[in-house]
């Protein structure tokens, strides 16, 4: 719990966090964006870390003069992109080796072939999607390679995502995160980019309980 509310507390502050850490690291504040965007979409264990919010906090900071901010979106697109290829190839090298075990309850090889048949229909859609809902946009990769998606195919949906999420929210925090009404409340702000977030998850989450209690 003290872990939790901890990292709830950094997410809550966390332009002023960033902040002081430019000033007492200043470039190796690239670094360190790259190490916690990388770890976010590239660790299918550790799907926690602050993305959206990060994108737009980094924005706002680089308004303000602490960061250049083509530099730091090229850095964030490039940590993005190699954290999705690092998932998809761990999917791509996991599935063949517990998928075939036919009786097992979780290694169905079944699962696998839903998974090839879905990212066959919808997997462009798919990925540039999940770059906006947190912790799925970790493990669709994971799944992607998994399925044994094409690689080809992949890494172009892959880019778009991309290029689109850190892009935009980026963008967003240049132009709107030092506007008075914005910076003097960013917290909330930060907590309305986090609501925002989870709400697609929450709702599918919520809809399928009460169709199970319809139907249990």
């Amino acid at each position: 719990m003290e872990l939790l509310a901890a990292a709830w507390e950094i997410v809550l502050h966390l332009d002023v966090h960033l902040a002081e850490f430019v000033a007492a690291h200043g470039a190796w504040v690239y670094a360190l964006l790259f190490v916690i965007v990388f770890i976010e979409t590239g660790l299918v264990i550790w799907p926690f870390l602050p993305g959206d919010s990060l994108l737009f906090v980094t924005g706002t900071l680089a308004a303000a003069g602490g960061m250049d901010l083509s530099l730091v979106m090229a850095v964030l697109v490039c940590a993005a992109l190699a954290g999705d290829n690092c998932n998809y190839w761990i999917g791509r090298w996991v599935g063949p080796r517990v998928f075939h075990y036919e009786k097992s309850r979780w290694f169905n090889p079944g699962h696998l072939a839903r998974a090839h048949a879905f990212y066959e229909r919808h997997g462009g859609k798919t990925i540039i999607l999940a770059r906006f809902l947190p912790i799925v946009r970790t493990y669709v990769p994971f799944v992607a390679g998994i399925g044994a998606m094409p690689y080809a195919r992949y890494i172009g949906w892959c880019v778009v995502g991309a290029l689109a999420w850190v892009g935009s929210l980026c963008t967003a925090g240049y132009f709107f995160g030092n506007i008075p009404a914005v910076k003097n409340n960013l917290t909330a702000v930060i907590v309305l980019i986090v609501l925002i977030s989870i709400s697609p998850g929450l709702y599918a989450w919520l809809r399928t309980r009460s169709v199970r209690q319809r139907h249990g």
